[in-house]
């Protein structure tokens, strides 16, 4: 399908020198580089996921942002307040009032950000361990977190009255930690419709904020238009080294637009000498961008990086009074299932509107930078080996999947390599020994092992090569509190690269 598409393209093109014309202009940084084309093909024969984000593995997101102030429901209250019947519609009238009195726009002035602090918040994320952060410059509400020409309602003019983005990205890179940025601005275009249904302030349409009123998604080539200002000027004020995109910019009106961004932003990366990252979440090939599963995981390795995006509580996006929030333990077997498959952990926090990151999320955080200081070595700069783990325990895979802690045992192992070293990670703590049934004498027989150890432990463990797999014991004392890493030094790699046994298919719409 992708190759039949990019020609169909490719021939119109050829067919109309004027618009082939146009579209390189559109697509070339601004220093005139025009590597990328938009199309599928230029842009997958070009791109390489750069190995910062490979090597990285954890990244922290940020929902910070007006909804916020109400702290309820979750971060689409903005939608939902407008939503006859819904229980926010009926919460808003309730506490503050009909919304054609007090409408989502009014809250902007409770959003100070009074307590922010860009060095507090970078240093807590440098503890945990993260190697970048994804602020959301922009959520579909349409109030954008930094300073915006474009549009008029952002965090410098109004509400908190700084550069969100401008002030993290100093802290963050002082740090060496990347910045990002996520933008869901096309969601903007018709978030706001059901206020359009009766009175509310959403009917006055000079207010800008509430977007285009667009009835369920039917983009326009004017918006689409619009949508790749916006995200231009982001990318050319900011630098960012990922954009992430919720999941309607594959609508068939936007995807020409962006694919223009896509060779737009790449095209810049060219100049800037740094590898940059896309995240979407379907509609698009795994190779021409880093394919993004909202609150689930992949079910099986896969040969292009990938990444899950995830809430440290259960609820929300955003900051509400009621999160149900999960343990540290359940989001480092996560973070390990993940990166045995390949990809990388976006963890988003929630601030309060007055900037604050609530203590349960700061102890999360700092919980799994505490496990990272002991096991870190087995993530970091790793890459797959030819097969991802070992199971006994079904785990739940695709979109909306991870809100249930998986009950995993000592025999469900995830691996991963490092030049010689092999690291095989047990999820639960086994009392006696654990069985590698993948490590038999043949797979390991042109190799010879040099030492075995626990990661932050310094006993010594015995280990025997048996005809069923490699046997190690398990230490007298638990070096961590969840995840334990067997780290296997032979004199050379064992087994096969990941191409060997990965899904290496280009898929269109993830898997």
């Amino acid at each position: 399908m992708k190759r039949v598409i990019t020609f169909a393209l490719r021939s119109a093109l050829l067919l109309c020198p004027a618009l082939c014309h146009a579209s390189t202009d559109a697509c070339r940084s601004p220093k005139g580089t025009a590597v990328y084309e938009d199309n599928w093909e230029s842009i997958a024969a070009n791109y390489t996921v750069p190995e910062w984000y490979r090597d990285a593995k954890f990244g922290i997101f940020i929902h910070w942002g007006i909804y916020s102030v109400p702290a309820y429901g979750n971060e689409w209250y903005s939608r939902y307040m407008y939503q006859q019947g819904s229980n926010e519609y009926n919460h808003h009238k309730e506490v503050w009032g009909d919304q054609d009195k007090f409408g989502y726009k009014d809250f902007i002035p409770m959003f100070t950000g009074a307590e922010f602090d860009a060095e507090e918040w970078a240093e807590l994320f440098k503890k945990a361990g993260a190697g970048y952060v994804v602020p959301v410059a922009e959520h579909h509400d349409g109030f954008a977190m930094y300073d915006s020409d474009l549009n008029p309602w952002n965090a410098v003019k109004m509400g908190p009255r700084r550069d969100v983005i401008r002030l993290l990205k100093k802290s963050l890179e002082k740090r060496g930690i990347v910045l990002g940025v996520s933008t869901h601005r096309a969601e903007n275009a018709w978030f706001f419709n059901g206020g359009m249904k009766y009175p509310s302030d959403v009917r006055d349409t000079d207010l800008t904020i509430y977007g285009r009123r667009y009835d369920d998604q039917a983009y326009t080539d004017d918006f689409a238009k619009e949508w790749l200002d916006h995200t231009k000027e982001l990318v050319d004020k900011y630098q960012p080294k990922i954009v992430y995109f919720d999941w309607t910019v594959n609508d068939s009106v936007l995807m020409p637009y962006f694919n223009k961004f896509m060779a737009y932003y790449y095209n810049n990366s060219v100049d800037w000498k740094q590898g940059v990252v896309v995240n979407t979440k379907q509609g698009y090939p795994t190779d021409v961008m880093v394919w993004d599963v909202e609150r689930g995981k992949s079910g099986k390795m896969m040969k292009y990086p990938w990444q899950t995006d995830t809430f440290v509580g259960t609820k929300s996006w955003g900051y509400i009074a009621d999160e149900v929030y999960k343990t540290p333990g359940q989001i480092v077997d996560d973070l390990v299932d993940i990166v045995s498959k390949n990809g990388n952990l976006l963890l988003n926090i929630g601030p309060k509107p007055d900037g604050t990151i609530p203590q349960p999320q700061k102890d999360i955080l700092l919980s799994i930078g505490k496990w990272l200081d002991v096991n870190g070595e087995a993530i970091y700069g790793t890459r797959c080996w030819k097969k991802f783990g070992e199971s006994v325990t079904e785990t739940p895979t695709g979109s909306f999947s991870d809100n249930v802690e998986v009950p995993y045992t000592a025999q469900d192992i995830r691996f991963t390599t490092k030049g010689n070293d092999f690291y095989a990670i047990a999820l639960e703590w086994g009392d006696d020994h654990l069985l590698i049934k993948s490590l038999t004498p043949d797979v390991i027989a042109d190799a010879d092992i040099l030492d075995i150890k626990m990661l932050g432990s310094e006993e010594t463990l015995d280990w025997d090569k048996t005809s069923e797999g490699l046997k190690i014991s398990f230490p007298k004392n638990r070096p961590c509190q969840y995840a334990y890493t067997f780290k296997i030094s032979f004199d050379k790699p064992v087994g096969e690269s990941l191409e060997s046994e990965a899904s290496n298919e280009v898929m269109k719409h993830g898997a």
